[in-house]
């Protein structure tokens, strides 16, 4: 059976959906990496204004965890925590973070989803906005990661003398995470992998 039988969700059958699932899993293992570092490779075009364009910062930021002795997890939330710039540039840590969710921990999760604001510290006053905008954010108990997340590891990643290592280096890494067992997406619904496993 090369495809399912139906034109409709709704008509089709086990045998067809057991088909459907195959091919998820292969496609995951085959191409979702490769897709996902593809996406991040076309981020390496000339950036009007920065002395590196956005590869070299995500490479840049990663090598800064790194070098602080990060675990393998918030290496790869580093590296790909901008990777929605070219799709989603008016809420690209929205992006990011929903494509790391079911793989990363609901720590990392939330650092990345927030990012974007926790950096407007450095910058938004010089654009007439609220740099302090992330103090609503104050009691929340992944505040204090956010803040050192973009202290350390966003914020000061745009220096091109910084030794930076190279995306090949890291490309293990994001392997061993995205072939983690998926975690509950956000709401509680399990993956469809898990769904169908139990």
């Amino acid at each position: 059976m090369d495809s399912v039988s139906f034109r409709h969700m709704i008509d089709g059958t086990r045998a067809d959906y057991a088909l459907v699932m195959d091919l998820h899993a292969r496609m995951k293992a085959d191409h979702h990496v490769d897709s996902l570092l593809s996406m991040l490779k076309a981020t390496g075009v000339p950036e009007a204004g920065y002395k590196i364009d956005r590869l070299q910062h995500a490479l840049q930021s990663a090598s800064r965890a790194e070098d602080d002795g990060a675990d393998e997890e918030w290496i790869v939330a580093a590296l790909l925590h901008d990777i929605g710039d070219l799709l989603a540039p008016d809420d690209h840590a929205l992006m990011a973070a929903a494509i790391l969710r079911p793989y990363v921990s609901e720590t990392t999760f939330w650092v990345v989803k927030k990012h974007g604001i926790f950096q407007g510290y450095y910058f938004w006053h010089h654009l007439d906005l609220d740099r302090n905008a992330r103090d609503r954010y104050r009691d929340h108990p992944n505040y204090d990661a956010c803040v050192a997340f973009c202290e350390r590891w966003d914020q000061t990643s745009f220096d091109p003398d910084y030794p930076t290592r190279p995306l090949k280096h890291f490309e293990p890494m994001v392997r061993c995470i995205f072939a983690r067992e998926p975690f509950s997406v956000q709401d509680g619904t399990p993956s469809m992998g898990r769904a169908l496993a139990q």
